[in-house]
């Protein structure tokens, strides 16, 4: 914290803002429900900006406390998803061999 030790939000507002924008566009709409088959829920990255806002005009510790759970189960969300391969430990063990198709050369 380079500013005196003050807590700073994650993010500054305006990227809140765009977010929020960016949910509510139609082109994110038409992709949510194209991808996902439902509508996208807009209303967390409102809140988000409402608790920035709240933070930068007012320092209210409940803002805080919203910004850094948010952010907390955002980053939290991220992480839950599986890989789709299985990362290996160690190489085949045939891994040197020339492959099918030079041998028929």
């Amino acid at each position: 914290m380079a500013d005196g030790g003050r807590w700073r939000p994650p993010r500054p507002c305006e990227a809140y803002h765009a977010e929020w924008k960016l949910c509510l566009s139609a082109r994110h709409f038409l992709h949510s429900y194209y991808v996902h088959g439902k509508w996208p829920t807009c209303e967390q990255w409102h809140r988000d900006l409402a608790s920035c806002q709240a933070w930068e005009q007012h320092h209210s510790a409940e803002a805080q406390r919203s910004l850094c759970k948010s952010e907390h189960a955002r980053i939290q969300a991220e992480k839950k998803h599986n890989l789709v391969w299985a990362l290996r430990q160690t190489p085949p063990a045939d891994w040197h061999l020339p492959l099918p198709e030079e041998k028929d050369k």
